[in-house]
C-alpha cells in the first residue's frame, strides 16, 4: 500500500500533522520509535501552550519572543506562529483536549497559556484517540533507519517495525521526530565532555536519526547544534526522562552558588517564564556542570513545589556542609549578599525592583536577605529538553534543501523545525505551540501534495 502522507513522530506535532492531513482527506500512517506506552515524546511532559488572546497581544507577544531570542528568529515565520496561535484552542477542543485554569506558584502564566487538563500525557492520548477514530494507522516500536529522497522529493523509507526492517512507501513525508537531545554522543560533538553531566528531561527516543537523515539528504539545515532549551534540573533526577517535575522554580527567590560557593548570575533578571530556560546552559558553564539554589523558610509555599525534598540545615554553616560545599566561602558569599540587599516591598509575582547594591553580580528583583531558618539547599545540574538544530523551512512547513530550492513533498512541524524561530532563549510553552501551528499546517500541506 501507497500512503498519501506518512507522519514520522507521535508527539503533539506529528499527531497534529495526522489529524491535520487526515481531515484533508489523505490516508494518514504515523510511525512513532517508542512503544505505546512511551509515545508521544517530550509532549508527554508538557502541561501548556503560549497562544494569542485578547489580554495578550500579537506585539506583546512578538516582544517577548524577541527578548528572549535576542531577535535570533526568522520574523516572518514567528509572527505567523503568534497569529495562528490564536485558532489552537476551539481546533484542539475538537479532537478531544480539554483545559483547566491557569496553575498557581510561580508561574504567572494565568494571562498567556492554557493549560492541558491532566498535562501533555492526557492530550497526547486525546489525539490518539481522534487519530483512531478518523482512521489513521500508527505503529510503535518503529524507527527510520533511511531515506529515499531524490531531486528533494520524497519516495519511502525504511523502517525498524519490532526489530524487523519494513519498506513504507508515501505520496509525501512529513518529519515530526524531534531533535537530538537524548543522543549523548552527538551532543558530546556540540559541548564537549561537559555534556556528558546533562541529564536529558525528555524521551530517550530522540536520538535525531530523522534530522541526520534529511540534512544528509541535502535539506538547509537551520540552528545552531549548541543552542538548545535547557533549564536547571534537580541534580538528583533521572538520566531521562525525568519529565517537567526535576525542574526547579526556586531559583529566583534566594541565591545560586557553584560548587566554589561563589554566586556567577544575576537570579532575578526577569519573571520566571521568559528566563527560566537559560539557567540549563548558565549551570553547564560552571565547573564540573554543578550548582545549588539556596532559599530559607520565607521563600516556602511560593514556588513549585520539587519532586524530591530540600537538603535541610538550622545554619548557613551546616547547609553548606550538608551540600558538600566550602563552608566558609558560602558563609561569606551569603553574609556578603545579605549585607547588599536594600531595603523594599518584596513581591514575587511582578518585577518588584528588590534589588542589592555593590555585589558582582547584583541582584535585580526578589532580593531579601536569607536570615530565617531552616535554610534549604538544591543540587543544579543543566536539564536538557531539545535542541534547536533542525531543518530551514517555508511558512508552508515545506523543507527547504541546501540548493535553495523547496522541496516538493518533504514537510517538518514541532522540535526538528523549532530553531527556525528559536535561535536562543525559550518563553514557556512556546514549543507546543510552534508544533501546534506548524504540525497543522504540515498535514494539510502533505495532504494538499499527496493530491
Amino acid at each position: 500500500m501507497v500512503y498519501d502522507v506518512l507522519v514520522v513522530g507521535g508527539g503533539n506535532a506529528g499527531m497534529c500533522a495526522a489529524l491535520s492531513a487526515r481531515e484533508s482527506g489523505a490516508s494518514v500512517l504515523v510511525i512513532e520509535c517508542a512503544p505505546m506506552e512511551f509515545r508521544g515524546g517530550n509532549s508527554r511532559h508538557t502541561r501548556n501552550l503560549r497562544c494569542l488572546t485578547d489580554k495578550y497581544t500579537e506585539d506583546e507577544y512578538l516582544a517577548d519572543l524577541m527578548l528572549v531570542t535576542g531577535g535570533e528568529t526568522d520574523e516572518a515565520l514567528a509572527r505567523m506562529t503568534i497569529q495562528e496561535s490564536a485558532f489552537l484552542s476551539p481546533w484542539m477542543k475538537s479532537n478531544g483536549a480539554r483545559f483547566q485554569p491557569a496553575l498557581g506558584g510561580t508561574l504567572q502564566l494565568g494571562r498567556t497559556n492554557s493549560f492541558f487538563l491532566g498535562g501533555g500525557k492526557a492530550l497526547l492520548n486525546a489525539y490518539y484517540t481522534a487519530a483512531r477514530a478518523k482512521g489513521v494507522e500508527v505503529r510503535y516500536n518503529a524507527e527510520v533507519v533511511a531515506l529515499e529522497i531524490a531531486d528533494g522529493r520524497f519516495e519511502g523509507a525504511t523502517v525498524l517495525v519490532n526489530g524487523e526492517p519494513v519498506e513504507i512507501r508515501a505520496k509525501a513525508l512529513v518529519a515530526a521526530a524531534g531533535g537530538f537531545e537524548a543522543n549523548l554522543d552527538w551532543l558530546r560533538e556540540a559541548w564537549g565532555d561537559a555534556a556528558l553531566n546533562f541529564i536529558v528531561r525528555g524521551t530517550p527516543y530522540n536520538k535525531g536519526k530523522v534530522l541526520k537523515l534529511l540534512l544528509n539528504a541535502g535539506a538547509d539545515p537551520v540552528g545552531d547544534p549548541t543552542q538548545c532549551h535547557c533549564v536547571a534540573v534537580d541534580a538528583r533526577a533521572p538520566k531521562f526522562d525525568g519529565g517537567i517535575v526535576t525542574r526547579l522554580d526556586c531559583l529566583p527567590l534566594g541565591i545560586v552558588v557553584n560548587e566554589l560557593g561563589e554566586r556567577f548570575y544575576d537570579e532575578g533578571e526577569d519573571l520566571w517564564p521568559k528566563r527560566y530556560a537559560i539557567w540549563g546552559r548558565l549551570v553547564a558553564a560552571q565547573p564540573d556542570q554543578i550548582a545549588w539554589s539556596i532559599v530559607d523558610a520565607k521563600s516556602v509555599g511560593q514556588f513549585m513545589p520539587s519532586v524530591f525534598p530540600a537538603i535541610a540545615a538550622d545554619t548557613i554553616e551546616d547547609l553548606a556542609g550538608n551540600l558538600h560545599l566550602p563552608v566558609e566561602r558560602v558563609v561569606e558569599t551569603v553574609r556578603s549578599f545579605n549585607e547588599a540587599v536594600l531595603p523594599g516591598g518584596f513581591n514575587h509575582t511582578v518585577l518588584d525592583g528588590c534589588r542589592t547594591q555593590g555585589l558582582n553580580p547584583n541582584k535585580t528583583n526578589w532580593a531579601r536577605r536569607l536570615d530565617t531558618p531552616p535554610f534549604l539547599g538544591y543540587p543544579l545540574r543543566p536539564g536538557i529538553t531539545f535542541t534547536y538544530l533542525g531543518v530551514r523551512v517555508d511558512q508552508q512547513a515545506a523543507v527547504t534543501m541546501s540548493n535553495g530550492h523547496r522541496a516538493g513533498n518533504i514537510f517538518a512541524a514541532g522540535e526538528i523545525m523549532a530553531g527556525n524561530i528559536l535561535g536562543k532563549g525559550y518563553l514557556a510553552g512556546f514549543g507546543m505551540t510552534i508544533g501546534t501551528v506548524f504540525g497543522r499546517i504540515a498535514g494539510r500541506e502533505a495532504a494538499r501534495a499527496a493530491q
